[in-house]
């Protein structure tokens, strides 16, 4: 109970504190439309995103009523033309300064919630005024109520939530093409300076051999076992490329021996530990082999570590990664050690990177990749056990309403029939039965369509996740 006091007292002082934030905030609103003073309007906007931001966290952390955040995502920053200017509208501009500031005031004057957000500014300190009894005599009810409130103008809207995914497919879509743009450029630089060029000096032999088979035929012998030698170097060369590219043993035997194979061939002593009741799909067993193997490098290679332990693991349908090294720590994603790299690879599939490396060591990095594992049919098909009661429950008594209360009755009544027997309807007055009667029928029949509604919208809800657009988004294969 003091608790719940506690809350009320901390949103009656917020709207204490709302009444001269309300006439300044519109008092910045005339200036910046009445006199023409738009340079204002930002500041008064994020002044009430504030506020009702602390409302959200407040509501949701205390509460316990969720509020999402409703605002679209901020555009992009200019990228300037090929002749270097930044194009706002039909104006160019030297610097990004004025059309960033102008796609920032289209952003806050076009995005709905900056106007729910004003509505509720405004609103807002006559509902606490209106609920105050409540929220003083009854607290946990005039709370909830609050709650409702905050939620009716505050939530997020069904197009802000679209408009979030689509600007997280679109970043997802953006880091997927840089990481495989990357990925081209390395391959060709490794084909350009090793393939080729064994290739070229292969040729050169050759030619070599041509003008000394008749001249000096042991020099072109040896020439040849020079090129001979040279070919074998070559193909080691390309098998090498081919695996940079996409392991076999990846694709046959799947990432945990592709792994335990990476760390029988490292120079480090490096354990493997892994544990996964299914295969990804090829794309996350790649995406996750290749940021191991980025990993087991940069440990060698700038934390002078010995000794590595790789464990991988599945927690439902989530996969988890962590690689500690004992090396002398102090990883820092920006000094280009590699690991922005791997954030963006595992970026593309919801992926997310901790890392943990103070000086002295050791530095342990932990990826998780969410819902890429593969969950088994029957598992995903459960319901909860309280679903399964409620069904159970109502098709165990939907009968009754439906049947012998509804139908039956409905007969005796219309062929006359003086048996009043257990029929609830027929013992009350006249003009209740008819009522009655049908009232028994659309209960008995709302319980048998609950019955069938509640396993069907648990099988489409699962649907709906397996096909939903985060899960349909096309990763590339390195």
């Amino acid at each position: 109970m003091l608790k719940r006091y506690g809350h009320v007292v901390t949103l009656l002082a917020l709207g204490v504190l709302q009444v001269p934030m309300i006439v300044v905030s519109g008092f910045l609103l005339m200036l910046s439309f009445a006199l023409g003073m738009v340079f204002l309007y930002p500041t008064q906007v994020m002044l009430v995103r504030r506020m009702a931001e602390l409302h959200r966290r407040l509501v949701t952390e205390r509460l316990g009523v969720t509020i999402e955040s409703p605002y679209l995502p901020a555009p992009p920053p200019p990228v300037p033309q090929p002749d270097g200017f930044y194009r706002a509208d039909r104006t160019l501009y030297k610097t990004p300064r004025v059309p960033e500031w102008n796609n920032r005031f289209k952003w806050l004057l076009g995005d709905p919630g900056t106007w729910r957000d004003q509505s509720w500014m405004l609103l807002d300190p006559l509902v606490k005024l209106l609920l105050l009894p409540a929220l003083l005599l009854v607290p946990r009810r005039g709370l909830a109520i609050y709650a409702r409130w905050c939620r009716l103008l505050l939530d997020a809207t069904a197009a802000s939530r679209l408009a979030g995914q689509v600007s997280h497919l679109t970043r997802t879509r953006n880091l997927a093409a840089d990481s495989q743009a990357a990925e081209m450029r390395r391959i060709e630089r490794d084909l350009h300076d090793g393939t080729q060029a064994r290739l070229v000096a292969i040729g050169m032999t050759l030619g070599a051999v041509e003008e000394l088979v008749e001249k000096d035929p042991a020099a072109a012998k040896a020439l040849l076992a020079r090129a001979r030698d040279a070919s074998s170097e070559t193909l080691t060369e390309l098998r090498r490329v081919i695996r940079g590219i996409h392991p076999p043993v990846l694709a046959e035997r799947g990432l945990i021996d592709a792994v335990r194979a990476l760390a029988m061939d490292h120079p480090m002593h490096v354990t493997v530990d892994a544990d996964l009741p299914k295969r990804a799909e090829a794309p996350v067993e790649a995406a996750v082999y290749f940021a191991i193997s980025e990993l087991l490098t940069n440990a060698a290679r700038h934390g002078d570590a010995q000794k590595v332990s790789v464990d991988i693991s599945a927690h439902g349908a989530d996969l988890r990664v962590t690689v500690m090294d004992d090396g002398m720590g102090g990883a820092d994603p920006s000094k280009g050690s590699g690991l922005s790299g791997i954030e963006r690879r595992i970026a593309a599939f919801d992926g997310v990177l901790a890392l943990h490396s103070p000086p002295g060591g050791p530095t342990t990095v932990t990826m998780e990749l969410p819902r890429v594992l593969p969950v088994p049919e029957a598992a995903a098909r459960k319901m909860p056990r309280w679903k399964m009661v409620v069904v159970t429950a109502l098709w165990a008594t939907a009968w009754c309403p439906t049947f012998p209360q509804g139908i039956v009755a409905a007969v005796f009544k219309i062929f006359g029939v003086e048996e009043k027997t257990w029929f609830l309807a027929l013992h009350l007055p006249l003009p209740w039965q008819w009522p009655t009667i049908i009232g028994m029928i659309a209960v008995g029949v709302f319980m048998h369509v609950m019955a069938i509604r509640i396993p069907a919208t648990h099988d489409h809800g699962r649907l709906m996740q397996d096909f939903s657009p985060l899960t349909l988004v096309k990763p590339w294969k390195p």
